[in-house]
């Protein structure tokens, strides 16, 4: 890496944005000039970055054609209004939204996609969700996997801040006793379990379920792979929690998977007997937790995890870094 890159993050003052800016700098990420943009009504805030405070620009108004790779760490709208500005200007782009329709990468699952990419790159950051679930699946692809099924215990920050600033408010009001009114979630978050993330089709699948189970297939390279998951809002700031259930086509040789995963890139294995939580072990680190490991209490094709991860960080934000980490050689 002997030249530096110029980069835009757009989505700057969100809760990915401002992580993906402090992991660049953490990493060592090899930048000549950072250019943090968000809307309008976060423009002229401002994000430490190197002993500096760099101020958030409107994306609006940004030439693309001052920069050679974007993060597009806001939603999909914003995504799919500017992303053709950036394409056109010949700059590379990670998107972390799931608007575009670029391949899906995990670096410890399947990073040899990157090599397929024509110019200029367009490559797509999963769900926090599927991330972590890859980077534990992908290793365990030699059990040759029949169906997964899998409970997805969500942190409010998967939706943004303000979900993060409802949960807040509501916890205050309950612990004081002050009567409570739902405002971005329809009902108590606080102290509760939601049974669905955002609302269902007719069928009764979230929008995020549905992703989920699409991006897993992709990124497993595994079309065909039955997956049932089913996703619930849990009352946790930071952190992803997943109880996953595997159907094998052949005996499970626990020792042969703890092996396997103690040897593979990204996991920390938790010691039998214990068990990780999100809130004790996962927020801030770049790792995913894998503990519980077991087979079927009847069925000896069967294996069950437990995983929690870090959904800001390790799910999105560091993801798109090691992909960025990936691809700058092919930049420059």
């Amino acid at each position: 890496m002997s030249q530096s890159l110029d980069i835009a993050v757009i989505g700057a003052t969100g809760t990915v944005g401002e992580t993906l800016v402090q992991i660049l700098e953490e990493r060592d990420f090899p930048i000549a000039n950072l250019h943090l943009l968000a809307s309008s009504e976060s423009a002229g805030h401002s994000v430490p970055f190197r002993g500096k405070n760099v101020r958030v620009r409107e994306v609006d108004e940004f030439d693309f054609g001052k920069v050679q790779l974007v993060f597009f760490a806001a939603g999909p709208a914003v995504t799919l209004s500017f992303a053709p500005r950036a394409t056109a200007a010949g700059c590379a782009i990670i998107d972390l939204s799931g608007a575009l329709p670029a391949p899906h990468v995990v670096p410890e699952a399947n990073a040899p996609v990157l090599k397929t990419l024509g110019k200029p790159v367009q490559v797509s950051s999963p769900s926090a969700a599927a991330t972590a679930l890859a980077v534990v699946l992908a290793p365990l692809k030699g059990l040759d996997i029949q169906r997964v099924n899998l409970t997805a215990c969500l942190a409010v920050s998967s939706q943004g801040r303000e979900a993060v600033t409802e949960l807040a408010r509501q916890t205050a009001e309950l612990l004081n006793a002050r009567p409570l009114e739902p405002r971005f979630f329809d009902r108590q978050m606080a102290f509760n379990l939601l049974a669905q993330v955002g609302k269902p089709d007719a069928d009764g699948h979230g929008v995020l379920e549905k992703r989920l189970v699409s991006e897993l297939r992709e990124l497993l390279a595994a079309p065909l792979l039955k997956i049932s998951v089913t996703c619930i809002q849990a009352p946790v700031f930071f952190g992803d929690s997943y109880s996953v259930s595997l159907q094998t086509a052949a005996e499970v040789d626990l020792a042969a998977v703890n092996a396997t995963l103690e040897a593979a890139q990204g996991i920390e294995l938790v010691e039998t007997g214990d068990y990780p939580t999100a809130v004790g072990d996962a927020v801030g680190q770049d790792v995913v937790y894998v503990g519980r490991v077991r087979g079927g209490v009847d069925d000896p094709c069967e294996l069950n995890l437990w995983l929690t991860a870090d959904n800001v960080r390790k799910g999105a934000a560091l993801n798109a870094v090691q992909l960025a980490e990936l691809l700058i050689k092919d930049l420059l």
